[in-house]
């Protein structure tokens, strides 16, 4: 499909042992019969691939042409009450993206390929026998008016994935048959295999969208937005329930009219049915020391953008990094100010979340 060609290059996979022993496993590496096969004891730490803050064109090869295979091991959900009630277990690890800002690279080096989880049989069956146990949703919230919502892609873009694997499949076919529950997942990718998927309205997809003279600076290997934007009319007619995450906002001059357009592209691109299911997140960039040093290497362009320390300050996160974010006190007049806008150009579509 074009979303592979375009993104990935699959040349060397990285596996744990037991890889082939997994139906998923199996099958990924039957698809790759050329590409050289690597054992390593742990998806998580290895040294050729981690830890690597060198120029973009090291990430964009490594993303492009490797991929890591790996065993789940934790399979515990984990409660959210943000954009989901719950985490559940990974099912994949870093992308073939490369957005300036994001989070994840922080973590685990900064190419970070896409690490695949074959054990997706026990992962669903976690998460069933977790969904059995809370009952009913005890009454509307945020989050749903009627399901628990468990994000399903919390460090990785499914969208991508399932070029690679049919693992996404499993859990959208768990859920569609989940009567208290429901998966969730963000994307910055179109892949219009899902279409074929039949979720039945039991997967919220969450495409990110910002002002699109922004995205191409900093959403780098993504769809373009326009292309985001027309594709949400089709997953709503495929059974999915589709949101936006307007995400991550990022301040500069002329910020506002720039949404504006946004939000008036999103008005007269869709039917009256998705937008009358369309509701949204917003989230304020957070940005980071570290990454930003990297970032100065092969993308100042970028930088200049989310790197603002006369409007920024230091925030430790749950986690314990240091990252910076808008100041206190000015970041909540400019969310008032972003949702005032939404509500006056797209009025029907709900604030889900906001940080």
């Amino acid at each position: 499909m074009a979303l592979t060609r375009d993104l990935l290059d699959i040349r060397r996979i990285y596996h744990e042992a037991a890889v082939p022993d997994h139906r998923r496993g199996a099958e990924i590496l039957a698809r790759f019969p050329d590409a050289e096969r690597i054992l390593v004891p742990s998806h998580w730490n290895i040294p050729e691939l981690h830890g690597n803050a060198g120029s973009v064109e090291d990430w964009v090869r490594l993303k492009r042409s490797t991929l890591v295979l790996g065993v789940k091991k934790g399979l515990t959900m984990r409660p959210n009450g943000r954009s989901a009630h719950f985490i559940a277990p990974s099912t994949s690890n870093g992308c073939a993206m490369a957005c300036a800002y994001c989070y994840v690279p922080r973590r685990k080096g900064f190419s970070n390929p896409i690490s695949l989880f074959v054990n997706t049989e026990a992962a669903c069956a976690a998460i069933a026998r977790h969904a059995r146990k809370q009952g009913r949703l005890p009454e509307p919230d945020q989050i749903d008016p009627a399901h628990w919502v468990y994000d399903i892609g919390e460090n990785g873009d499914l969208s991508v994935d399932a070029a690679l694997t049919e693992g996404v499949r499993d859990f959208v076919a768990l859920f569609r048959d989940l009567p208290n529950a429901k998966a969730s997942f963000a994307t910055k990718a179109v892949n219009r295999d899902l279409l074929g998927y039949d979720p039945q309205g039991k997967t919220r997809i969450r495409f990110s969208l910002m002002p699109d003279k922004i995205a191409r600076v900093v959403d780098v290997r993504t769809a373009p937005i326009p292309e985001r934007i027309a594709a949400i009319d089709d997953f709503v007619a495929a059974g999915y329930e589709v949101h936006a995450n307007f995400s991550p906002v990022i301040l500069y001059e002329g910020w506002e009219a720039d949404w504006r357009t946004l939000f008036e592209q999103i008005a007269d691109g869709l039917s009256a049915r998705a937008r009358a299911q369309l509701r949204c997140e917003i989230i304020m960039l957070t940005h980071n020391a570290g990454l930003h040093q990297v970032n100065l290497g092969w993308h100042p362009k970028a930088e200049a953008l989310l790197w603002r320390p006369d409007i920024q300050e230091t925030k430790v996160s749950e986690g314990g990094g240091e990252n910076v974010r808008y100041r206190a006190g000015w970041k909540g007049r400019w969310l008032a100010r972003f949702k005032a806008l939404l509500a006056e150009t797209l009025p029907d579509c709900t604030v889900r979340y906001a940080f």
